[in-house]
């Protein structure tokens, strides 16, 4: 089955009780037996619910991998991700991602006496240098956000291998439609699936997906045991937005790059970070695990003024300045202050998320509508 068809069969069954085409929304807590114990697969909506399995079979499948876990948001998919690890366990982070991811390494998890190393990946031999036999996890994200770093998955996952190191990747960005990091050899995909795979900024989930019977059995008991887990309603709508991201993954390409082509070539604009450009550093790599490039820029003005970010982002009509991203309207951002803010300036900083810094996610509007946009808020600096 191709992805086209798995988005919206894969893994999918109708209701067998009904014969309804859509999985119903099983609005329950809890679930009768006939004896103690004895009972038709479900028992308590904590541990399972037919909603939500059906969501995380629809992981599972767009991800070709074979189990899925759905979160009640992408941090609480992460935080099961890292309880896995034990005090003196150590992680290899790269150095440009998500404000969030970076929060709950440093101020929760740190606390616990799990230790991060956060390096430039970009080099996947420069990991080598970092490993010791305290290592247990390397996490990835390809693209990086905001900075669009391009990280050869095969290559990091040939080092995670040789040392026998989990690897984790945070395939937000890319989507299933782009990339499927199982197939390059990682051992967890995460997703927030607030962003595209739900795709209309209406609900708020995380998805872990695992090739590996034993690594997802684990990961389930941390899922059922610390709870952290989606409600039906919220299943059904991130259900119902896996059937579109194909449809709407390639308008978010096709925007994408018209985009950053405009942007490059504007008199205003200092640097324009897209990994769909020729000149990117990891363009090559990019080409071959990517099908696309994907609908998130990031660019800084000349002059690199702050003031002239706040002042582009404030007047933007059809870009709503808000957090997130993968949504079918396109929204713009301004990470230094919202979602990077948690990261020390001196450490965003060296990544290159300087507070000109604006991160564009390019829905799936008119073109014309949306060039024309930048253009006018650009004309006001």
């Amino acid at each position: 089955m191709k992805f086209n068809t798995k988005t919206i069969h894969g893994n999918q069954q109708h209701d067998p009780s009904t014969g309804a085409v859509m999985p119903p929304i099983y609005q329950t807590s809890t679930y009768a037996q006939t004896s103690p114990g004895n009972h038709k697969g479900y028992e308590y909506s904590r541990t399972g619910n037919p909603t939500r399995t059906a969501l995380e079979n629809a992981f599972a499948s767009i991800e070709n991998g074979k189990f899925g876990l759905a979160f009640g948001s992408g941090l609480a998919a992460i935080d099961c991700v890292l309880k896995l690890l034990n005090p003196g366990d150590e992680v290899i982070s790269t150095n440009d991602l998500y404000g969030g991811s970076y929060r709950i390494f440093t101020k929760i998890f740190e606390n616990f006496g799990v230790k991060f190393k956060f390096i430039g990946m970009e080099n996947a031999g420069n990991i080598e240098n970092y490993i010791s036999k305290k290592t247990k996890l390397i996490w990835v994200e390809t693209p990086t956000n905001p900075m669009m770093n391009i990280i050869d998955i095969e290559a990091v996952s040939k080092v995670a291998k040789k040392h026998q190191v989990l690897l984790a990747v945070d395939n937000t960005f890319a989507t299933p439609y782009l990339q499927t990091p199982l197939d390059l050899g990682a051992d967890i995909v995460m997703h927030s699936a607030t962003k595209y795979l739900g795709g209309h900024s209406d609900v708020v989930m995380g998805a872990l997906i695992v090739d590996n019977k034993e690594l997802a059995d684990k990961l389930y008991f941390i899922q059922n045991s610390c709870g952290a887990v989606c409600g039906p309603m919220d299943s059904f709508l991130v259900l119902r937005g896996i059937k579109t991201l194909h449809v709407r993954m390639q308008r978010h390409c096709e925007n994408g790059k018209a985009v950053a082509m405009f942007l490059v070539n504007h008199p205003k604009i200092e640097k324009v970070y897209w990994p769909g450009f020729e000149n990117h550093p990891n363009y090559e790599i990019a080409k071959k695990q990517m099908r696309d490039f994907g609908g998130m820029v990031s660019f800084v003005t000349k002059g690199n003024n702050i003031k002239d970010a706040f002042k582009i982002v404030e007047n933007l009509k059809i870009f709503t300045l808000a957090e997130s991203l993968g949504g079918v309207e396109s929204l713009s951002g301004h990470p230094a202050s919202m979602t990077h803010a948690s990261i020390p300036k001196e450490e965003r900083e060296k990544t290159g998320v300087v507070d000109s810094l604006i991160r564009l996610s390019v829905g799936i509007e008119d073109i014309d509508d949306l060039i024309a946009d930048l253009n006018q808020a650009l004309n006001l600096i």
